[in-house]
């Protein structure tokens, strides 16, 4: 096997690493900038960023699990049925937000994401959901959730993280406060303040 290789020349060995070793160094700065960073300073105006402003939106949201067509469903049960909050549990939902606490006012949106259950010790649930809005100038722009969700106290309080559309660089609060809950079926009516800063 040896006489089938020629034995290769060490100029030829050293030119090719030099070569590399050039490729490797100057190849990021062609790639990033000239001043070899990945990041530069943008333009507001160009991202439409004008003067802040606050919004409240008040809604409420139908967390719906019994029925023909639940709009909250489970997608891991809990790991232990002795658990009496229900600790690791998982729902995707699909939630009606409507102007009034009856399903049919008028709807304005949907929440879509998921909740689990995180407490071992109480009913609270971890809130990951995007308001995706559906009525006049929001019409297809989100407002994005995260937040501890403590069920059975009176006012809930969880961050808006994010949004799109209207909703770019969005951020603020939400102010949850249950209306109605059924005990059988575990179907709830949630009334939701948002307190968003928007550009």
């Amino acid at each position: 096997m040896a006489g089938i290789f020629p034995t290769p020349n060490p100029i030829f060995s050293h030119l090719i690493t030099l070569t590399f070793l050039f490729l490797l160094t100057t190849t990021p700065a062609a790639a990033t900038g000239e001043d070899g960073t990945f990041v530069k300073r943008a333009d507001r105006r160009l991202l439409g960023l004008k003067k802040e402003k606050l919004s409240h939106f008040k809604f409420y949201w139908h967390d719906i699990l019994s029925g023909p067509n639940p709009t909250s469903v489970p997608i891991v049960l809990p790991p232990s049925n002795k658990s009496t909050t229900a600790y690791g549990g998982v729902n995707m939902i699909d939630n009606p937000l409507t102007l009034g606490p009856k399903l049919s006012s008028k709807m304005v949106g949907r929440a879509q994401g998921l909740y689990g259950s995180a407490s071992q010790q109480g009913v609270g649930l971890l809130m990951v959901m995007n308001f995706a809005f559906m009525e006049g100038k929001y019409n297809g722009s989100t407002i994005t959730v995260l937040g501890r969700n403590m069920v059975f106290t009176q006012v809930r309080e969880m961050a808006v993280i994010a949004g799109t559309g209207l909703f770019r660089f969005a951020r603020g609060y939400v102010e949850a406060r249950t209306n109605t809950v059924d005990l059988k079926t575990r179907d709830a009516v949630v009334e939701y303040n948002v307190y968003v800063m928007h550009y």
